[in-house]
């Protein structure tokens, strides 16, 4: 009935139009002179009970309708449908149109109902009847408003879990937008430190040429000196685009994968033993080294924050051919919180952003989940080659 509101209220419409059918059946049965023709009872039933379909779409509509055809309806005194359908449409205006336009339509079902007693009063049941259309109306009430009251409270934790969703989905875009930005920075450093090493090159091989070695000399200290230009003109062009947070930090030697053990064992000096295996990984590009040693640094920091107590990990990066797998695991016990949306539970928070963001900008991939045998671990694959 909640997935198809309308639906439902027919369904009720029709086993109340059948009860009242089958009672009038019955009255016939019974030869009861004061009985309508059933060609003005039938449409007077299907009219009480039609309303009742649209109690929910048009409370309002509905409820009035079903107020004016009960006056007919409980003249005739054709059934049970005006009762159960002004009890039904009180429950539905508290409910879906509010208190105070439930008030107002109590009022006109008190109305109505005096003027119905008043004209035709009950031989000696006056009390009754007057004590049955009050506990009738305070039940119909006192059931509206605490749906009313429910639907009101599912409305207004609905409304918040949109709008924590919305501000999840706000803090992960600025998480990416951040790391982003630091994966900028990182790889103008890069950048810098490869326009350095063509600066030595250059200064190198104007002490190599043999012929005119003069002008020779001359013209490679002209690029010599246009390199060491361009690399104070690339950091003036970084000190514009980061933003004013990122102002005054000092430009520091990015690490790469070879600063792995040195990471290793600072690991080990803060009470987690790392098992360290790597392949030569000298010739890797400057970038995909950096976000080898990034990953595996959040990956450690992960364990040391999340694995508890006496836990272990191990490192492994290996080399195949132009593919490089980095498999960051441990075997802790310790339980990270489970990132929104996701069916797993995923070490790191902003952390895992950062790793998947950095895998990303490579080229690779990146897997994060329980590991086989117990504890967690990071599966990490960058290509060596980018332009491929």
């Amino acid at each position: 009935m909640r997935a198809h509101p309308m639906a439902g209220d027919t369904v009720l419409a029709v086993l109340l139009g059948l009860v009242d059918l089958l009672l009038f059946v019955a009255d016939q049965f019974a030869e009861l002179p004061e009985l309508p023709p059933w060609y003005v009872a039938v449409p007077i039933n299907i009219a009480m009970v039609a309303p009742l379909v649209f109690r929910r779409k048009s409370p309002l509509w509905s409820a009035y309708c079903v107020l004016v055809v009960s006056i007919v309806h409980a003249t005739l005194m054709l059934g049970i449908g005006s009762a159960a359908g002004l009890a039904m449409s009180i429950y539905s205006v508290v409910v879906y149109a509010g208190r105070r336009q439930g008030m107002v339509f109590v009022g006109a079902v008190i109305v109505s109902s005096a003027v119905q007693l008043a004209l035709e009063p009950p031989d000696d049941e006056l009390f009754i009847a007057i004590l049955f259309l009050a506990f009738g109306i305070a039940l119909c009430w006192t059931l509206g408003e605490f749906v009313g009251a429910r639907r009101a409270y599912d409305v207004e934790v609905e409304a918040r879990l949109h709008l924590l969703e919305t501000e999840r989905d706000q803090a992960t875009r600025i998480a990416v937008a951040e790391e982003r930005g630091r994966i900028a920075r990182e790889l103008h450093d890069v950048v810098a430190h490869a326009v350095s090493v063509m600066v030595v090159q250059a200064d190198g091989a104007s002490y190599a040429i043999q012929s005119d070695p003069e002008l020779a000399q001359r013209a490679v200290q002209t690029i010599s000196e246009t390199g060491r230009g361009a690399l104070g003109e690339l950091r003036r062009l970084l000190d514009v685009l980061r933003s004013d947070d990122a102002d005054g930090e000092p430009r520091v030697p990015q690490p790469d994968a070879h600063a792995l053990a040195e990471l290793a064992d600072r690991m080990r000096t803060s009470g987690v033993p790392v098992e360290l295996e790597t392949d030569d990984l000298g010739d890797l590009p400057a970038g995909v080294s950096l976000g080898i040693y990034r990953i595996v640094q959040e990956s450690l920091t992960n364990t040391l924050k999340h694995a508890g107590r006496g836990a272990t990990a191990a490192v492994r990066v290996h080399r195949t051919g132009d593919l490089v797998e980095v498999l960051v695991s441990d075997d802790g016990a310790g339980r990270v919180p489970q990132l929104a949306g996701s069916s797993q539970r995923l070490p790191g928070g902003n952390g895992l952003i950062g790793m998947r963001e950095r895998a990303h900008v490579y080229g690779g991939t990146l897997d994060v989940g329980p590991a086989p045998g117990g504890g967690w671990q990071v599966r990490a694959a960058l290509p060596v080659r980018l332009d491929k």
